[in-house]
């Protein structure tokens, strides 16, 4: 079976074409996986302006679908699947509306899918899926999410923990634009404190752990933020101006929110006896993240296996969206694609 997926929640188009095989031991041949990045266009506003992001998807659907295809060898598509949410709906609808046009010229189903959910199945394109692996724990943290999920079996899931304000990502967003940093801030920030040297520093900053000892599995990182910006204005314009303490600054942003993230995880993982440690969403790129969660996972949860996708396919992704597309045809979930519609705030 070939499947072309399409994804477009937030400011990259992307479209990807896979061959699926099998159904108990499900096989996925990557055929092609093009991503078109508008982050030099929204650098300069800070952020992402849905509007734009949409006017540039509508520009870029075409030109990435023939390149796609051509990677590809223009194969016969078999079935087309699209991002549905949860993600800006501006952006959103220009990624259906393509898929619904697409679905209907080659006469096949569509099959929505959900965002979140295909950021946990982007595990699955090196490991297999199997009841083995349940129940598992994702932490699924990006710019606009930041969930710890419970995967009882395929489909199955329950919210067990998320954040209460900002996610994750933009928590590093906003500190990036208060440190006079580019836009996306993880990368930005990631990379200053890459630099930094606690051997020969001078500077300490101690900042909070948000939410760390409370019982329950919730986030919040708005505190974070506001802790940052206080100290950063209340710093003399030499040293707040300093790559000392940008540096200095950036590490401990970076390792407060990486605490909270593991710590909060590793607990709810313990409370549900889960098999398998899943980690995805743009945030998860971040290799510190990545290195102290496989740490702390055999350190602390005897056991149990601990996965996160190739560092390419954590940030937004066409892939992932044909590899949950598979099983969830396999669970007969297509759809006529006039009944696709698009949901902002989708949820598991």
């Amino acid at each position: 079976m070939i499947i072309l997926a399409i994804e477009t929640s937030c400011d990259d188009t992307g479209i990807a074409l896979i061959k699926a095989t099998g159904k108990k031991r499900p096989k996925i041949k990557v055929l092609s996986n093009i991503v078109s990045s508008q982050v030099e266009i929204h650098k300069k506003y800070g952020g992402i302006y849905p509007f734009l992001a949409k006017r540039e998807h509508i520009k870029n659907l075409p030109m990435v679908c023939k390149k796609a295809m051509k990677q590809a060898k223009n194969p016969k598509i078999d079935i087309v699947a699209v991002t549905v949410g949860p993600g800006l709906e501006p952006c959103l609808y220009s990624g259906v509306n393509f898929a619904k046009d697409l679905a209907k010229k080659l006469k096949v189903s569509l099959i929505p899918i959900n965002h979140i959910e295909a950021h946990i199945y982007a595990n699955f394109l090196k490991s297999e899926l199997n009841p083995k692996v349940f129940p598992s724990m994702a932490l699924i943290v990006s710019g606009g999410h930041t969930q710890i999920i419970l995967i009882k079996d395929f489909g199955k899931y329950k919210i067990v923990g998320e954040t209460r304000d900002d996610a994750a990502g933009e928590c590093f967003d906003k500190i990036a634009r208060t440190l006079g940093l580019d836009y996306p801030g993880g990368p930005a920030i990631e990379k200053q404190a890459d630099k930094f040297n606690p051997k020969t520093s001078k500077l300490e900053i101690n900042l909070p752990r948000p939410m760390l000892n409370q019982k329950n599995y919730d986030f919040s990182f708005s505190g974070l933020k506001t802790a940052v910006l206080y100290h950063f204005k209340a710093q003399p314009l030499k040293i707040k101006k300093s790559k000392a303490y940008i540096r200095a600054m950036a590490h401990e942003t970076q390792q407060a929110i990486i605490d909270v993230l593991i710590y909060k995880t590793i607990k709810a993982a313990k409370e549900y006896k889960v098999k398998t440690i899943i980690l995805g969403g743009g945030v998860s790129a971040n290799k510190e993240l990545r290195k102290q969660f496989k740490s702390a996972v055999k350190k602390r949860l005897s056991g149990v296996e601990y996965n996160v996708p190739d560092k390419k396919y954590s940030t937004d992704n066409a892939l992932m969206i044909a590899i949950t597309a598979y099983y969830h045809w396999l669970k007969s979930k297509s759809k006529n694609w006039k009944k696709i519609t698009v949901n902002a705030n989708l949820r598991l």
